[in-house]
């Protein structure tokens, strides 16, 4: 079996044809306290951002991964390694399942299972950590299931419409 792959998901790099999708995912304003975005993304910058994605992580400090369903080729979400730290062997870590009713059906643990395995076996790094608000119970249970220790919390980190949210920081450390 392939590193960026099981019986059901492959993760695969991006391609040109993935620009209506990133298009959907990127400007779906429901999910922009995730990724602190506040702003919509162009067709334009998006097409460029595909135009680097070949690049190595080494020289852009991140990677981003479709999760595509061998089942059908659909495409389901994406996983991110950001902040790639070579040196101290260290990258955040993203996820996204797109529609909710591919959610809660391991499709999330598959991809950050194989995410895993390339980071540490491929990629050399030590540690993985992601930052989750306290209000994404989905994305907390996932990230504890699969070995994450919660280490911290960013006390009124996230506004969020009119409330302010903490935020967990979550490590896994390859020992």
């Amino acid at each position: 079996m392939q590193i960026l792959e099981n019986s059901r998901i492959q993760l695969r790099a991006l391609e040109p044809e993935d620009l209506d999708v990133l298009y959907l995912w990127e400007n779906d304003t429901t999910l922009w306290h995730l990724s602190n975005t506040i702003t919509p993304f162009s067709r334009y910058t998006l097409k460029k951002y595909l135009e680097q994605a070949h690049l190595d992580i080494f020289e852009t400090k991140q990677l981003r991964l479709i999760i595509q369903k061998k089942s059908d080729k659909s495409l389901i979400g994406a996983v991110d390694l950001f902040d790639f730290d070579p040196v101290n062997r260290r990258a955040g870590v993203g996820i996204l399942i797109s529609d909710p009713s591919e959610r809660n059906h391991g499709y999330g643990t598959e991809a950050l299972q194989s995410l895993r395995e390339y980071a540490f076996g491929t990629l050399g790094l030590k540690q993985l950590y992601c930052n989750i608000c306290e209000d994404n119970k989905e994305s907390l249970s996932l990230f504890i299931k699969e070995g994450y220790v919660i280490t911290g919390q960013k006390k009124d980190w996230i506004r969020k419409a009119d409330q302010w949210l903490s935020e967990y920081i979550l490590q896994l450390v390859r020992i």
